[in-house]
C-alpha cells in the first residue's frame, strides 16, 4: 500500500482557538473541517511543507523554529495510508485568510469534536484537546 506523507499545523490564536479549515467542493472528502496542510513533495521536510503550504493557502509565514511536534495521525484509507505528522504553531506573520475559497473557523479545542473531519484527523482532537 502506497504511504502519503501529509504535514498538517494546529494554529493556535492568543485566545487558545484553533484553526480549522473546510475541505471545498471537487476535493476528497469535501465539506470535512481539517486542520491546515498539505503533502509533502520529494526531498522537501515535513516542516518545510507546512511553512509553504501556510503561505499558499493561507497567506501568513511562520518558521521552523515556530513549528513544535505535538503527535502524528497514521491511517488507512482504502487505496493509500495516511502518515500526517501535526505540529503546533501559535507564531505567524500575517492574517490567515482563505487563499483557495475554503472556509475558515477558529474553534475552541473543547469544541473541536463538533466538527465532521476526515477519519485520520479525529484521534487528534482529544490528544489537542488535553495538551490545550
Amino acid at each position: 500500500m502506497r504511504v502519503v506523507l501529509v504535514s498538517a499545523v494546529a494554529l493556535i490564536d492568543a485566545d487558545g482557538r484553533v484553526l480549522l479549515a473546510q475541505r471545498p467542493e471537487g476535493k476528497s472528502m469535501a465539506g470535512l473541517w481539517e486542520f491546515p496542510g498539505g503533502k509533502v513533495e520529494p526531498g522537501e521536510t515535513p516542516e518545510a511543507a507546512l511553512i509553504r503550504e501556510l503561505h499558499e493557502e493561507l497567506g501568513i509565514g511562520t518558521w521552523s523554529s515556530c513549528l513544535a511536534p505535538l503527535t502524528f495521525a497514521s491511517h488507512a484509507y482504502e487505496d493509500f495510508h495516511l502518515l500526517m505528522p501535526l505540529f503546533a504553531c501559535r507564531r505567524w506573520e500575517g492574517t490567515p485568510h482563505a487563499k483557495e475559497g475554503q472556509a475558515l473557523k477558529w474553534v475552541r479545542a473543547n469544541e473541536l469534536k463538533n466538527y465532521p473531519m476526515p477519519p485520520a484527523d479525529i484521534p487528534l482532537i482529544p490528544i489537542l484537546r488535553d495538551w490545550l
